[in-house]
Parts: structure tokens; C-alpha cells; sequence
């Protein structure tokens, strides 16, 4: 039975909530967006410094103007749990974005490449089937 992960059809983006587990255990709410046109998963160097899974000594690389975010660096995150499944050990790319984009990740085809996913925008369902 695929879990069915609720989103809004009359936003822009499919907005998706999740949680991360950092190496000691603390559970981290972040905000992401499904992005299909992106290869791999992403979050905000400044998400993952509020936390205390990235602690960088530079600025971040200037952004492009654009929709664009600028990967820089990758980090193994301990657990994400993001549409009723949990994934340990993520490869993610630490991006920075852009305040007002207002979210903490990106939700790349890595993530959906282990699923079975039906987006039905009708009712609003994504629903996710480990293949």
C-alpha cells in the first residue's frame, strides 16, 4: 500500500514537509519542494548551519540571478523522513538559496528513484510505493 503525502494543487510547487536526524538524535522540521528537474536532493547551507550539520568559516558563493540554486559542497545526512518513508544515510548537495524562496530543501529525483510515485494533482495526493 503506497503511503499518500497531501499537498496543495492550486500552489506553484508541490510543498512538502519533512524531517532530518542529525548524528545526535535531534529531529528537524524542514520545509522542501519537489523538484524534479533537479538530478540530486538539496538543502540550505543556512538550514543545515541553524541546525549544526554544516558549519562553514566561508560565505557562501555568491548566487546567480536567477530560479537557480549554487551547489557547493555534499554531506551524508544521518536520516531524512520526507513522504512517510525513511531514508538513512542521505547524500544531499548543500546549496545555498535564496531567502525568499522560503524553504530549507529541494526534493530531487534521487529520492524518487526509489519509489513508485503517483502525483495526482486532482485531489492533491503524491502518493510513494518503495519499488
Amino acid at each position: 500500500m503506497p503511503n499518500i503525502t497531501v499537498f496543495d494543487p492550486k500552489e506553484h510547487h508541490i510543498r512538502l514537509v519533512g524531517s532530518m536526524k542529525t548524528a545526535d538524535s535531534i529531529d528537524y522540521e524542514f520545509r522542501a519542494i519537489l523538484d524534479t528537474g533537479a538530478p540530486w536532493s538539496e538543502f540550505s547551507d543556512q538550514f543545515l548551519l541553524a541546525v549544526g550539520m554544516f558549519n562553514s568559516q566561508n560565505p557562501p558563493p555568491a548566487v546567480r540571478p536567477s530560479l537557480q540554486t549554487q551547489k557547493y559542497d555534499k554531506l551524508v545526512l544521518p536520516q531524512v523522513k520526507i513522504c512517510g518513508h525513511v531514508i538513512p544515510k542521505m547524500l544531499v548537495y548543500i546549496s545555498h538559496f535564496e531567502n525568499h524562496w522560503g524553504v530549507d530543501a529541494l526534493i530531487g529525483l534521487d529520492f524518487f528513484r526509489r519509489f513508485r510515485v503517483t502525483v495526482d494533482y486532482k485531489p492533491g495526493h503524491l502518493l510513494t510505493d518503495p519499488l
